[in-house]
């Protein structure tokens, strides 16, 4: 039988915990935030999350079902911080460049929890509220919606991608990072030119580039394209 999952007006815990706090849902989801920081997916558990929170691992099930349920409550967190701020301007180009680029630095703030939820759909409110705020974005500056979904498509799951391919960089042990950093200029910029004459005549700017993001230049290609689909004459592209 599934648990109940007590609402939150009702959660407030009659007794503080052994830390002096009073427990609630945002506590738990910051909570479990540090832990991913500090030891990965795999050091967190209801266990050890209510031992964090000085409470009992029962306790956690008073605001969650279970932990995949957290899960999706920190996805759900991440777009928060995203979104946090942001107004429409007007220009739809700027706006969803801006948005991309939250997106993608709040993941990065908590790599470890963006690798555990990039790739989860979880319906809830900040969620919604980005989706909204996104095609919106696109059926305002004149997209016809078949269109505006596409690239609401292909814009939020290059979001994602980058942010889940970048953050498991930063989740890496430092010296795992170092190495694979070194391989550009260690490997790479030594090929022969006789034998890898392309990777020769890059080998420079492939260095320069290969250790930062690329998702700032691929958002600028996607937004590129959208806008020469919008400007193309009707019944072209």
């Amino acid at each position: 039988m599934a648990k109940t999952v007590v609402p939150e007006a009702a959660r407030q815990r009659r007794r503080r915990t052994k830390q002096g706090t009073v427990l609630s849902h945002g506590l738990i989801v910051e909570t479990a935030l540090r832990m991913l920081r500090e030891h990965g997916a795999a050091g967190l558990t209801a266990r050890r999350l209510g031992r964090a929170l000085g409470a009992d691992a029962s306790s956690v099930y008073r605001y969650f079902r279970g932990m995949d349920d957290l899960t999706l409550a920190i996805a759900d967190e991440l777009i928060s911080r995203a979104m946090r701020d942001w107004t429409a301007t007007g220009d739809w180009q700027a706006d969803l460049r801006g948005l991309g680029l939250r997106i993608h630095t709040a993941y990065l703030a908590h790599p470890q929890a963006a690798v555990l939820t990039a790739n989860r759909v979880t319906g809830r409110a900040h969620e919604v509220a980005a989706d909204e705020a996104i095609l919106g974005t696109l059926r305002r500056a004149g997209f016809p919606d078949p269109a505006a979904a596409r690239i609401y498509h292909a814009f939020i799951d290059q979001s994602l991608a980058f942010a889940a391919l970048d953050a498991a960089s930063l989740a890496l042990p430092a010296p795992a990072r170092r190495a694979d950093e070194e391989v550009w200029r260690a490997t790479y910029a030594r090929l022969p030119a006789r034998t890898h004459p392309h990777i020769a005549a890059t080998a420079g700017l492939l260095v320069g580039r290969m250790n930062d993001s690329a998702y700032p230049v691929a958002l600028d290609m996607l937004l590129a394209s959208a806008a020469a689909e919008l400007a193309a004459p009707a019944g072209e592209g």
